[in-house]
């Protein structure tokens, strides 16, 4: 029996193996990458590794075994569905214990989880014993562009005066791990976000008290922010999806606030105060 981690050397996928090292043996991890000497660092602490590829379903005969726990980190690429699809066909077909998929909250109403809902029907209606990890937003997910918001002095975003419960990603490996290496998560749907849901406007406050700089928050219309991400070469279908992930929050989709992390977790989540300190130490 192996634990069997796809998309190992991703962002999420280097915690959860970062993790999973510290409560189970490594010859009873599998690094599944599409590149091997990205797994290097692992294979050298006794990591497994699988090289194989979402968009080659041949490479994944014999990734899977009877009795493996897989975790499916999703794919963000076109046609990600099909692409999950090879994962979850080859885990069935192997007799997987357990299939862990990294979808998104339930509460957004956007062309971002179109993907994560229909790979859900997929995990479904395989008929393995699931779990679906509805993962909030990552503190990183702004944290990691702190450089133009320090050039520029200002925080610009089409997410008016909603607010956003996100937690680090080491909270949610630490999630998935829990829900891999526990019991009882079989059959079960957890959503999953930060402890205390922040502004904006409270973010740039933060970024401006940690940095002694005066930073401000400049809402703008949707239409303007999906406008000035093309304008800075981003491709128009990720304008829009990033664009529209803003006007979901505005809405209030990505505020709730319901413990659940913290309680899978075994500990408060990290707040974004802290993850703004670590991206400025750099």
């Amino acid at each position: 029996m192996s634990i069997v981690v796809t998309g190992a050397p991703g962002k999420l996928g280097r915690h959860v193996v970062e993790q999973l090292l510290e409560k189970v043996p490594s010859d009873q991890i599998t690094a599944v990458v599409r590149d091997r000497e990205k797994a290097a660092a692992f294979a050298a602490r006794g990591v497994k590794i699988s090289v194989a590829d979402y968009n080659a379903p041949e490479t994944f005969d014999g990734v899977f075994t009877a009795g493996d726990k897989v975790l499916l980190i999703s794919g963000n690429e076109e046609d990600r569905v099909i692409q999950h699809k090879t994962v979850i066909d080859a885990a069935k077909i192997a007799g997987v214990a357990l299939l862990a998929y990294t979808s998104a909250p339930g509460s957004l109403r956007s062309t971002l989880t179109d993907d994560h809902r229909s790979t859900e029907q997929v995990v479904l209606a395989s008929g393995l014993p699931y779990v679906v990890l509805r993962n909030a937003w990552y503190n990183e997910n702004y944290t990691e562009q702190l450089a133009p918001v320090l050039e520029h002095g200002a925080v610009v975003q089409a997410a008016g005066q909603g607010r956003v419960a996100s937690a680090a990603r080491t909270d949610y490996a630490a999630a998935a791990v829990a829900a891999l290496t526990g019991e009882g998560h079989a059959y079960k749907t957890y959503e999953l976000s930060g402890d205390t849901a922040w502004s904006f406007a409270e973010y740039a406050d933060e970024i401006g008290t940690q940095t002694g700089k005066e930073i401000t928050y400049t809402p703008i219309a949707v239409g303007t922010y999906r406008a000035m991400l093309i304008g800075l070469e981003m491709p128009e279908p990720l304008a829009a999806m990033v664009a529209g992930v803003d006007q979901a929050i505005a809405q209030g989709e990505l505020g709730f606030t319901n413990g659940v992390l913290s309680k899978l977790i075994g500990r408060p989540t990290t707040p974004i105060a802290d993850s703004i300190a670590a991206a400025l130490k750099g």
